[in-house]
């Protein structure tokens, strides 16, 4: 079964940018696990236990996606969401980040998961 995470804290879509470069200066090579979350056809882990490389945001006028990458010298694996619309994350009680949700533009998150 896969762990709820409250997931509450949502980032402005004008910081994107800026907010996925310095988390992944902050956690470039922490393990995380990647799960699409559908309600519909219901939930895949896509990786699980991987290294961080970048979380690489291109805005509507270089793309308009996100990009998630692990691997430890190079990119083993990548996932892309298109077009998202939210991104929001969960933390611990200490401010220690333990997740990020980002939904596409058809509504469907995906969950990333950071190890503690």
């Amino acid at each position: 079964m896969l762990t709820k995470i409250d997931i509450n804290k949502s980032i402005p879509q004008e910081r994107w940018v800026e907010f996925f470069d310095q988390f992944s200066d902050g956690n470039r090579g922490r393990h995380i696990s990647i799960e699409i979350l559908d309600s519909e056809l219901g939930d895949e882990e896509l990786i699980q236990n991987a290294p961080l490389m970048a979380m690489v945001y291109d805005p509507p006028n270089k793309g308009n996606k996100l990009t998630i990458e692990t691997g430890k010298h190079e990119v083993t694996y990548a996932h892309t969401v298109e077009s998202p619309k939210e991104v929001l994350t969960g933390q611990d009680a200490n401010g220690i980040m333990l997740a990020v949700q980002i939904r596409d533009a058809a509504g469907v998150p995906t969950l990333i998961k950071l190890a503690s």
